[in-house]
């Protein structure tokens, strides 16, 4: 007789990183889970949490999505064979996918922004973001707002 275990079984998903400057910079329209092409040390680095994805973005070029500006640093235990930090990165996305988010960013004036990197069932999976760049005064604007709320919450927990 099999005992079956009621523990859910673990997804496998792990954050790596998360954009937090891009929630500030820019407001988000959609979001879209992309693979990545990656070496064997950009991996391992990316197991140890290193990576940074604040002045990054994506472009499409020749019908492909690439990712620049994503820093992941040397894995400390490689060779000769290590990774350069910076290099420009494929993203893993269906044709018909490139093709609609181009047709967006062409007309609307749209750019794609990286929001979190993370792990799924053992693969690397980047998160993108069809974004539009906030104004100053929005930016001022949404933390008002966000710092309004704060104090809002804190007077009713007061008061109870």
């Amino acid at each position: 007789m099999y005992s079956v275990s009621k523990e859910p079984k673990d997804s496998g998903f792990k954050i790596i990183a998360v954009n937090r400057k891009a929630r500030h910079e820019f407001e988000f329209i959609d979001t879209f889970e992309v693979g990545i092409a990656l070496t064997g040390t950009e991996v391992k680095s990316l197991r140890d949490g290193q990576v940074s994805l604040a002045e990054s973005y994506a472009t499409i070029r020749d019908g492909e999505l690439f990712i620049k500006g994503m820093n992941i640093p040397q894995y400390a235990a490689g060779s000769y064979l290590n990774h350069e930090p910076t290099r420009t990165r494929k993203l893993l996305v269906h044709r018909r996918e490139i093709k609609r988010l181009g047709q967006l960013i062409a007309e609307k004036r749209l750019t794609l922004v990286p929001t979190r990197i993370y792990f799924k069932r053992g693969l690397v999976k980047l998160e993108i973001a069809l974004a539009r760049g906030r104004m100053k005064y929005e930016k001022r604007e949404a933390i008002k707002t966000r710092e309004d709320k704060k104090r809002m919450d804190r007077e009713m927990l007061r008061r109870r």
